[in-house]
């Protein structure tokens, strides 16, 4: 079993601003400027399960360079190596993955086939699976020590990037208990090793000097969970902290403004639109409360400036979306005379009610009666699924683990969708999401993916309002940390803390 011990080594709890100065800072000789700092990182979220790889638990060991995958994916979302070097795909079922040789898991033992096999077994088998073998059918066979043959019950092009998840990491035998735990202490192949579990207080990590990579240049990570927003900006502006995740829209104007890093979510805001039933089964008013939706209002006065305006469903964090993406002749708007539409959003993400705000006064002026429902997600999710409301706010997930929006696309937009809430039923709609999830990855894919974007949006089931952006904080002494739309990385090999600094 993991550590279940709660209170870190410093004995603090990190309940608030208060308690963290000392929390971050563990009682030892104060370094000098010529020893190797370590990094004291603050995260957002506390372990779920254990920091179990086959939970998302599995994107923090990606984040502290800890565990790793066969593959990693680039910032077009196509695969590239990491633990296996090579890969070609034999027929339209199989695939052979050729390992690199020399890598040592953190326990001293070496990764073989067997290894390999073991680890992509259990997440195989695992109940619940990992989100990214969902609907897929997966069987893993060593090919003697250096390569393995993953075979599936139906063509899937997107093997590779479904192996880039960090749910499919690779761990020490050590690391599969007999009841079915996953432990990832002293199991992992990264830059930094894990060598403690405090619950949901903090972890600790150290360079690991058999590494089969760029050797680690700071010395370790001290990561404490922290979900308190406050907190975690106290931290970064007392200088407690060195890396912080997340950080809250209303603390940025007490924290210097070059510490504050922005980066692109591939998560979109939606407006979805209610084409089977009420006001909007008619393309020509769903054109006329696009026309009506001001986007900037949203981004300066909810997000204060911290959002990029959507132009499509995938924004900046897809950096090649926008180069494919055409103008499209728009359906002309009808006039608008006191039609009745109920326009529902959820509270869980605080900034939602008041974008419904925002929006209910621009379909108001655009001569909608507009009638607002807010609930807890999941007191209404079910009627959103089910077309209870003419319009519904959406904030989004535009990609799944394997780096790719086709998905996505599909459960929103297609025919058979899981997730309709536009109740949207297109033939070509359909026709051009099937096309574009039979090509393999690359840029015809990518070509196909905006293609089937143009055909939603002409449709204006879905009217794009803004693309997230999450706020990192980076002491001015942190140097290469990284900032990844995907959130798969954040502290890597370069990462480390400026000589001589204070």
């Amino acid at each position: 079993m993991l550590n279940p011990r709660i209170i870190g080594p410093t004995g603090c709890l990190l309940a608030g601003s208060l308690l963290l100065g000392g929390c971050f800072e563990p009682a030892k000789p104060k370094e000098s400027a010529a020893e190797e700092k370590r990094i004291r990182l603050a995260m957002l979220q506390p372990p779920r399960s254990g920091l179990t790889p086959l939970s998302d638990d599995a994107f923090k060991l990606s984040r502290w360079s800890n565990a790793e995958t066969l593959v990693v994916l680039n910032a077009n979302g196509d695969a590239e190596p990491a633990l296996a070097t090579e890969w070609q795909q034999i027929d339209e079922r199989r695939w052979r993955f050729v390992l690199r040789q020399g890598v040592s898991f953190h326990d001293g033992s070496v990764m073989t086939a067997q290894s390999v096999v073991r680890s992509l077994s259990a997440a195989i088998n695992a109940a619940p699976k990992p989100r990214i073998l969902d609907g897929v059918e997966l069987s893993i066979t060593a090919e003697g020590d250096n390569a393995v043959l993953i075979a599936t019950a139906r063509p899937d092009p997107l093997i590779p990037q479904r192996l880039s998840s960090p749910q499919l990491a690779i761990l020490a035998e050590r690391a599969y208990t007999a009841n079915g735990v996953v432990n990832p202490l002293q199991a992992g192949t990264g830059a930094f090793v894990l060598t403690e579990i405090n619950g949901t207080s903090s972890a600790r990590l150290n360079r690991f000097d058999g590494y089969w990579g760029e050797k680690a240049a700071a010395p370790g990570i001290d990561v404490s969970f922290v979900p308190d927003s406050n907190a975690r900006a106290a931290a970064l502006r007392t200088g407690s902290a060195d890396l912080v995740e997340a950080l809250p829209v209303s603390q940025l104007p007490l924290i210097e403004a070059g510490l504050i890093h922005e980066v692109p979510m591939p998560r979109t805001n939606t407006l979805y639109l209610n084409t089977r039933v009420g006001a909007f089964r008619d393309p020509a008013v769903r054109a006329a409360a696009a026309a009506a939706v001001q986007r900037q209002q949203l981004v300066d006065n909810v997000y204060e400036g911290r959002a990029d305006l959507a132009t499509g469903l995938l924004g900046p964090a897809l950096p090649w979306a926008a180069s494919l993406r055409q103008p499209q002749p728009a359906i002309p708007p009808a006039a608008v005379k006191g039609q009745t539409i109920t326009l529902a959003t959820f509270s869980d993400r605080a900034e939602l009610p008041e974008v419904a705000v925002y929006l209910a006064q621009q379909l108001s002026a655009a001569g909608f009666t507009v009638k607002q429902e807010v609930r807890e997600y999941a007191h209404i999710e079910a009627d959103a699924l089910a077309g209870k409301f003419d319009a519904f706010i959406l904030s989004r997930a535009t990609v799944l683990d394997s780096g790719d929006p086709v998905a996505y696309m599909y459960s929103d937009f297609a025919c058979r969708g899981s997730f309709n809430i536009a109740q949207l039923c297109d033939p070509a709609v359909d026709k051009a999401l099937t096309h574009a999830a039979t090509i393999p990855a690359g840029a015809q894919r990518r070509q196909a993916i905006i293609e089937a974007e143009s055909l939603i949006l002409a449709t204006h089931a879905a009217i794009p309002l803004l693309h997230e952006r999450v706020i990192q904080g980076e002491a001015a002494t942190l140097q290469h940390a990284e900032r990844d739309p995907r959130e798969r990385r954040l502290v890597t090999p370069r990462s480390v803390i400026s000589a001589g600094q204070p």
